[in-house]
């Protein structure tokens, strides 16, 4: 189906969470210009608004970018789902979003009726893909077999300190590619001098290190910044490639077992793999 994420020029996401106003009309500015054509935002991140004030006054045309939107659960019901994917069209001044995915599996934990809202809004011409976000391996069979409509993707919590490697399966048993979010782990990646060590090797920083290591296991990248070097140097990090070696010694770190996203910071996640 000529998945987009699967190019080398979307499988590198602008992040715009928690970004509104000037500063993310800065930092996302800046990180067009250096040549994301992948946005991602959210309802629950209330910044699609600026976001589309912000690409439409870019000299960009729009078929070069790749929007993603994500549902609230709030909006998860017959009668606020389809009108809140409108209003997000209407915020990103689109007329339909490349990836329209829900947010959060239903808090309620039945997920069918969601996805199947999910699939209505592409078939109705309001997306032109459909994915879904912080799913477990379980709800990916689940999802797989609830609707016809592709999913492309499984945006998840994905860096070093974690391990994922049920996801990574259950993403390669369904066919439903996995995308990170907290791509650095929020900064936490840092404490560990390994990355700089490997940087140091290709010239590369710690950080160019840890993205380019999500990408090498088949995970496209969403990344946040509003320094605009810090912005350029997430983008240019397909210049190299790190060796087996580099890599097996980077996957020793995911035993950390450092997570985020937890119930503590979101009560409606699930109980995660």
């Amino acid at each position: 189906m000529g998945y987009i994420y699967f190019s080398k020029t979307y499988q590198r996401s602008f992040g715009t969470f928690p970004l509104k106003g000037a500063e993310l009309a800065t930092a996302l500015t800046a990180a067009v210009r250096v040549g994301y054509r992948s946005v991602d935002t959210a309802q629950m991140y209330e910044n699609e608004a600026s976001v589309g004030a912000v690409l439409a006054d870019l000299p960009v045309p729009r078929s070069e970018f790749c929007i993603t939107t994500k549902v609230h659960p709030e909006n998860f019901t017959q009668d606020r789902f389809l009108p809140s994917v409108e209003k997000s069209l209407n915020d990103l001044r689109v007329d339909r979003v490349d990836v329209l995915s829900l947010h959060w599996p239903s808090i309620d934990g039945n997920i069918v009726p969601s996805l199947r809202l999910l699939e209505k809004a592409q078939k109705a011409g309001l997306a032109r893909y459909i994915g879904v976000s912080n799913y477990t391996a379980a709800m990916m069979r689940t999802a797989k077999a609830a609707i016809e409509t592709p999913l492309v993707t499984n945006q998840v919590e994905f860096h070093p300190l974690l391990n994922q490697d049920v996801l990574l399966g259950a993403a390669k048993e369904t066919g439903i590619p996995l995308s990170s979010y907290c791509s650095v782990a929020r900064g936490e990646v840092f404490k560990y001098p390994i990355f700089g060590e490997i940087g140091a090797a290709y010239d590369k920083s710690a950080a160019q290190v840890v993205l380019h290591w999500i990408l090498q296991k088949g995970v496209s990248i969403n990344t946040m910044s509003t320094k605009p070097e810090n912005i350029a140097a997430n983008f240019n990090i397909m210049d190299f490639t790190l060796s087996s070696v580099d890599m097996d010694r980077i996957e020793a770190l995911k035993a950390t077992g450092y997570r985020v996203v937890d119930k503590s910071r979101v009560p409606w996640a699930p109980v995660w793999d």
